[in-house]
């Protein structure tokens, strides 16, 4: 009995200190780091993720504002970029055809680009 409470006073001594270091003494700092200081890897990511939302809803003008998070100075040039690398570093064909189709909304579609393109399924070959 007394090894039980023993161990009650000394949990409950534990948590209290533990508490008082955690949010008194050393609290946890949040600091506020803007997109664009990223790493690449999940700056493409991103790129990729709003490239299907754009295939989903072909809102441009949306897709071009969620991208200027990243401070890119050239969208456009950022899409098609991501889009080759994509391509050249053999990415999943889904990805790069989301890829594709967001620079081709922005007028960068390129050469290498052509045959992940997606084509209207109701228009003639």
């Amino acid at each position: 009995m007394r090894f039980l409470i023993s161990l009650l006073v000394a949990l409950i001594i534990g948590a209290g200190v533990g508490l008082y270091l955690g949010w008194v003494q050393f609290p946890a700092q949040v600091i506020d780091n803007p997109m664009s200081n990223l790493d690449a890897r999940y700056q493409d990511e991103y790129t990729v993720m709003i490239a299907y939302g754009f295939l989903a809803d072909r809102n441009l003008a949306s897709a071009l504002e969620r991208l200027q998070r990243l401070d890119l100075e050239n969208a456009a040039l950022t899409i098609q970029e991501t889009a080759e690398r994509y391509i050249s570093s053999s990415r999943t064909v889904e990805d790069i055809r989301a890829l594709v189709t967001l620079a081709e909304g922005v007028g960068r579609l390129t050469p290498l680009m052509e045959p992940y393109r997606l084509v209207n399924e109701s228009s003639p070959s």
